[in-house]
């Protein structure tokens, strides 16, 4: 299992639209822990180009990260939203994709790498099974005790327990409405659910950014903690100026489907706020909100663009990656040993 050959147990979130590249998951890889390519929003034949410049860099093992395709949406649930933002904002057409599911199952079968991914979904257990047979372990991210057991039944080799304080897209396998009533799993919750109901490794996910959060994700039993805006400041990553310049800010973060149609947690802004009425809709609001999304990043208006960002985002650190890592596991280490040697008494 990949998980045993990591000489650190830190593994890179992907971070699909502009952080993830792969500078940052080779340098990740090059540190000792495993380095993620992130697929989502790009066509196979982006993913291949992408692939090949990771293989470049470092020949170490690394993963990609596939969004599972969700179903179209109909268009009277998003019209009257989008039509709304249209009328102060630049705005693309909602339109539905697969994400190019089909195409990048395809290369990844004929081209594989060591571990495959996925966000929003469990693929079927036939499609686990292809993988499996090109030699490639499947990772599913899950939320809740449910999703994990129905990953395990497809035949997942690793569990991502994805926290409620992540940053970015949750990685829900089903968005639905009724469900922002009940109060999202926080990680150290998840984490003992899944312990408790499941028989797979789990790499913990959502807000972690210091050695300390890794070494608690580890106390708790997983077998490595994922970060992903730990490493949104470090000169490898794609993270945009007007992110980057956000993040340090003490800025509390919050649940929003404004800028995707789909649940994300980003640093509160004025988007967000204004429009907390958006309806369920991914990726047709995605689509639509892209061009006004671009139009602030370019502007570098931090009101009206997706700062995704964990609720930990506040000690994001200005390192390079490779040091980074290096720095977190220093700092495991002592978390680790210092809760032994001073909380803990034999009686």
């Amino acid at each position: 299992m990949v998980l045993d050959e990591l000489r650190t147990p830190i593994v890179l979130a992907p971070m699909a639209g502009g952080p993830s590249t792969p500078e940052l998951a080779a340098a990740v890889t090059d540190a000792g822990g495993l380095g993620f390519v992130a697929a989502g929003y790009l066509p196979a034949s982006e993913l291949a180009a992408r692939i090949a410049a990771t293989r470049a860099l470092t020949a170490g093992a690394f993963g990609v990260n596939l969004f599972y395709p969700s179903e179209p949406s109909p268009a009277d649930r998003f019209e009257t939203y989008v039509g709304g933002l249209a009328a102060e904002f630049p705005v693309g057409e909602p339109r539905y994709d697969s994400d190019d599911w089909d195409a990048k199952l395809d290369l990844l079968t004929a081209d594989p790498v060591p571990v495959v991914s996925t966000t929003f979904g469990c693929p079927s257990a036939a499609e686990i099974a292809r993988l499996h047979a090109a030699g490639t372990e499947v990772w599913v991210t899950v939320t809740t005790v449910a999703e994990a057991r129905q990953a395990v039944a497809a035949g997942a080799d690793v569990l991502i327990a994805q926290g409620a304080e992540a940053g970015g897209h949750r990685g829900v396998f089903v968005d639905d409405p009724a469900d922002d009533l009940t109060d999202p799993l926080g990680l150290l919750t998840l984490l003992q659910l899944l312990r408790d109901a499941v028989d797979a490794p789990i790499v913990a996910a959502g807000g972690i950014a210091t050695g300390a959060g890794v070494a608690a994700a580890l106390s708790a039993g997983a077998a490595a903690a994922q970060l992903g805006t730990a490493f949104l400041r470090c000169p490898e990553a794609g993270t945009a100026p007007v992110v980057r310049a956000a993040i340090v800010a003490d800025t509390p973060t919050m649940l929003t489907r404004a800028f995707t149609g789909r649940r994300a947690r980003g640093l509160r802004n004025r988007f967000l706020v204004e429009h907390q009425d958006a309806p369920v809709a991914y990726p047709e609001i995605h689509y639509a909100t892209g061009p006004l999304r671009a139009a602030a990043r370019a502007e570098g208006n931090a009101d009206a663009v997706n700062l995704w960002a964990g609720q930990a985002h506040a000690l994001t650190p200005e390192l390079p990656a490779g040091e980074l890592v290096r720095t977190l596991t220093a700092d495991a280490k002592k978390a680790l040993e210092r809760a032994l040697s001073s909380r803990i008494q034999t009686y």
